[in-house]
């Protein structure tokens, strides 16, 4: 069922010359005397190439139909993640390329939901934060508050976050993965 260009929103999928594309960022435009468009930065969810695309108001676009699968991460082989779908333990292989940047936050037993199109994931939605324990870090500050200054950390999983001067060795922390942001300090 299409539906007019105007009602792009961000996170929406569509479909574009044949590929599934998410809308990153959008913006209505009326210049003057012209006719109305919407400018949208897209990325293609089979690529991961993002680019920019104008659409008239009057142009229609196709919505992509989504599925999405609760799975669980197992193991990685040298850059090929497996997981198991928990509905029906049926058993799927990523590579690096579509996990992009989620790839190194990927933990055993982690549950993710993946975005299927036409039968084949195409991208997944990590937790809006994980739990990780911080492996090291420079020494903890008597003087410090939570309005100070900040320090790298590695996190147990190899990536490094900066964190307020008051975390040390063995703390654990909640971090957003999407960004890679120091949340809070968990128990």
């Amino acid at each position: 069922m299409a539906i007019p260009a105007t009602q792009i929103r961000r996170g929406m999928v569509i479909v574009f010359e044949g590929d599934p594309v998410r809308v990153i960022e959008f913006r209505h435009h009326t210049p003057g005397n012209l006719r109305a468009m919407v400018q949208a930065k897209l990325k293609n969810l089979r690529s991961g190439n993002s680019f920019e695309h104008r659409f008239r108001a009057a142009d229609s676009i196709e919505p992509a139909s989504m599925e999405t699968h609760d799975l669980e991460y197992m193991y990685d082989a040298g850059g090929t993640y497996h997981f198991m779908n928990t509905e029906n333990y049926d058993q799927l292989e990523m590579d690096e390329e579509m996990l992009g940047d989620n790839a190194p936050w990927m933990q055993p037993g982690m549950k993710i939901q993946a975005e299927y199109y036409d039968g084949r994931p195409v991208g997944i939605r990590m937790p809006n934060s994980l739990t990780l324990s911080v492996v090291e870090t420079a020494p903890v500050m008597k003087t410090a508050t939570k309005t100070a200054s900040t320090k790298p950390a590695t996190l147990e999983n190899g990536v490094t976050i900066q964190v307020p001067e008051f975390i040390g060795t063995g703390d654990k922390v909640r971090v957003n993965p999407s960004t890679g942001e120091y949340q809070e300090r968990a128990k």
